[in-house]
């Protein structure tokens, strides 16, 4: 019966090693949903076809930005976007930045490159900022990356 008993330890911990590599067991997607407070981002995402993205191997860095930045936004402008996936599938990758990037790398006037090709801009003044928008909730990690969690959305130049 010990014997089994070490087995059966041993199995689960082999197996709950790798669904929690790096200590974390849920990807991007899946952290956003079950915070709860993403559902227009996840929704949005969903629309832009970026699921598979946010849920590959990563490294991302995510400026998200909580519903309450979604429905801050004039109104008409999230039902207009979910309906244009090109300009919206824009606006998400605006809020990436490929690899891990957690709040103790980033510097005043720091500059980085987004997905979707242009730049933010990092502040570290008075709080973090991310171009205009504040984080107000730092490092969350995720299996293939983290999330800084935003209270605007973020718009890249025109």
């Amino acid at each position: 019966m010990l014997r089994r008993t070490f087995l059966a330890l041993t199995t689960a911990t082999a197996l709950s090693s790798q669904a929690f590599a790096g200590g974390h067991s849920m990807d991007i997607v899946d952290t956003a949903i079950e915070a709860g407070s993403f559902t227009t981002l996840v929704a949005a995402v969903e629309a832009a076809g970026l699921v598979d993205v946010l849920k590959g191997d990563g490294p991302f860095t995510v400026f998200a930005p909580t519903d309450d930045a979604f429905a801050a936004l004039p109104e008409g402008t999230v039902e207009g976007l979910l309906a244009d996936p090109e300009a919206l599938a824009a606006i998400l990758t605006y809020h990436v930045v490929a690899g891990k990037v957690m709040s103790g790398d980033l510097s005043d006037g720091m500059m980085a490159a987004t997905v979707n090709g242009a730049e933010i801009t990092i502040g570290t003044m008075d709080g973090v900022t991310v171009n205009d928008a504040n984080v107000t909730a730092a490092d969350i990690e995720a299996s293939n990356g983290v999330i800084h969690v935003i209270d605007k959305v973020i718009l890249p130049p025109q």
